[in-house]
């Protein structure tokens, strides 16, 4: 009597190989109640960027109302947008009640 096999075949193991997850973009909308060095502070702490590309970053936020700053999967992005969300307030300008807005979106064309 034959017993089954357990090992898949190799059709079977490259079939049920996992896609990758589309991206999303976090992205940082400017407002007039935080400081350049709060927004580099920010990105720095949160994701590791070097303060030229923070500071590009918190430039082209400032001149374009939004910039991307992270891309990643779904869930990461949703993670990400909410680290953002509670950084908190810029003690460097006191009409500021909190943090920074954010926003995900598909990362289209990436």
């Amino acid at each position: 009597m034959c017993s089954p096999s357990l090992t898949p075949t190799l059709e079977e193991s490259t079939s049920q190989k996992s896609k990758p997850l589309p991206p999303w973009n976090v992205v940082l909308l400017d407002d007039n109640d935080h400081s350049y060095e709060y927004v580099i502070f920010m990105l720095q702490r949160l994701f590791g960027h070097p303060i030229e590309t923070a500071y590009l970053m918190a430039k082209e936020v400032d001149s374009t109302g939004r910039v991307i700053v992270f891309s990643t999967h779904r869930e990461r992005a949703e993670l990400e947008r909410d680290r953002i969300h509670a950084f908190g307030a810029d003690p460097l300008i006191d009409r500021c009640k909190g943090s920074m807005s954010a926003l995900i979106e598909p990362a289209c064309g990436q």
